[in-house]
């Protein structure tokens, strides 16, 4: 089974331009609590690095690319996110890092709640062990 979950959204336009809608539990499998991005992002300083426990986010670069890394404690696997229309959804307790930004990039995240520390696992060792508890 593949950690990669793509998402992909019609792009609805015209000669005017495009539209992309995202929308909670049709194409975003879940209720949108929270919506931030990340801009100015520079190519050769990755972020992420943590997991979440309940938390459910899906991400798109509106604008520009960059690699995403999913990880599971078992297996990792990489996918660019560089379409405005095709998105990535990150489920519960799946390590996540973001590498090599276009200098264009703006990386949309919508979260199915809001932000709480508590939340994080911020170490690669306390999430693997967390992982191999179950």
């Amino acid at each position: 089974m593949s950690l990669i979950n793509l998402i992909e959204f019609n792009v609805l336009g015209d000669e005017r331009g495009q539209l992309v809608v995202l929308e909670a539990m049709k194409n975003v499998p879940f209720h949108i609590k929270r919506v931030y991005y990340l801009t100015g992002t520079k190519p050769e300083v990755p972020r992420g690095f943590h997991a979440h426990k309940e938390l459910e986010q899906v991400a798109v670069c509106v604008s520009g690319k960059c690699l995403m890394i999913m990880d599971d404690g078992v297996k990792k696997e990489e996918v660019w996110l560089d379409s405005p229309s095709k998105a990535i959804f990150i489920g519960k307790m799946i390590w996540h890092e973001m590498h090599r930004f276009s200098p264009d990039c703006v990386l949309l995240v919508v979260a199915s709640d809001l932000y709480d520390e508590n939340d994080y696992i911020r170490s690669y060792a306390k999430f693997v062990g967390m992982i191999n508890n179950d």
